[in-house]
């Protein structure tokens, strides 16, 4: 372990020559452990925060991007313990839904301080939880493809361009919608934890709740002749998706390989987020409510 750095009153961190490690440290009456994206494997970090939250961590915090934010967010999760999300990756998607004010890194540490806490829902695929989507196929085609002049089927692809982590040739994928439908010849399956706003142009990539208890789900078939849009949105607590051999996809921005059947779950309520009582503390889509309506709840 390296030398401890005070990054605010009261919130250390303890850092070496090659990354930056963990630190359980007193803050007030509890003891907050937070992590600022070490050069480690998705395992280690997941080990890391164990240990702080078996140590004694009354509070797990994640600085750092998408992905890390998940695996430690899993581990509070287990625990029972409140997590705190500190901004400091490259999109900070779940910053943003969550409402932390992602140009205010210093100030997200206040929430281990001066928190309003929640309870929000993370989703999971194949037993790997994650914060914001886990996606499949090859989106930057088909955005570009005149096949898809539709502008429901447009707002499909533009919203899953926004938010989908890295592109992949993707095999024979099978999965039927709400609709009972079957999709065989899919360009595009987008799963996210709680559904995007669709519905809301200025703050499309992003999601009203974080707490409605359901998986978002987005598809886009290769083009067919077929009088049905080769687009679909719908939400569900569950989804499972059949393919003929192992899945590349992107899950949280992390490039991954699923074993199939892929099973996707939310899980409600699983996890306790503490942030910043000067941050705004709901996502931009919760704060646009349509014309006419009030806004959202964020749960």
């Amino acid at each position: 372990m390296g030398r401890l750095t005070e990054v605010a009153p009261g919130v250390l961190v303890a850092t070496s020559a090659y990354a930056i490690t963990t630190s359980t440290v007193v803050i007030g009456s509890s003891r907050g452990c937070l992590l600022i994206d070490p050069a480690v494997t998705v395992d280690d970090l997941a080990a890391l925060a164990g240990e702080a939250a078996a140590a004694g961590a009354d509070v797990l915090g994640m600085a750092g991007g998408d992905g890390s934010l998940a695996v430690v967010a899993a581990v509070a999760a287990a625990h029972g313990i409140p997590f705190v999300c500190v901004p400091a990756g490259t999109r900070n998607h779940f910053a943003l839904d969550v409402g932390v004010d992602r140009h205010d890194v210093i100030g997200a540490l206040d929430a281990f301080t001066d928190g309003v806490e929640r309870q929000i829902d993370m989703a999971e695929v194949n037993g790997r939880a994650f914060l914001n989507n886990a996606s499949l196929g090859i989106y930057g085609d088909a955005v570009r493809s005149p096949a898809y002049r539709d502008a429901k089927v447009r707002t499909l692809l533009e919203t899953a361009a926004e938010v989908m982590g890295p592109s992949a040739e993707v095999p024979a994928l099978r999965l039927v919608d709400d609709l009972g439908r079957e999709h065989r010849d899919l360009v595009v399956v987008l799963v996210s934890n709680n559904p995007y706003a669709l519905d809301r142009p200025l703050a499309r990539g992003t999601r009203p709740t974080l707490g409605g208890g359901q998986l978002g789900i987005v598809v886009v078939d290769a083009p067919a002749d077929s009088p049905r849009p080769p687009g679909r949105a719908w939400s569900a607590p569950r989804l499972e998706v059949s393919a003929p051999e192992p899945v590349h996809a992107g899950v949280d921005g992390e490039a991954v390989e699923l074993s199939p059947p892929l099973w996707f779950a939310i899980r409600s309520a699983a996890l306790r987020v503490r942030i910043s009582s000067r941050h705004p503390g709901a996502s931009p889509s919760a704060r646009l409510p349509l014309p006419g309506h009030p806004p959202r709840s964020q749960g």
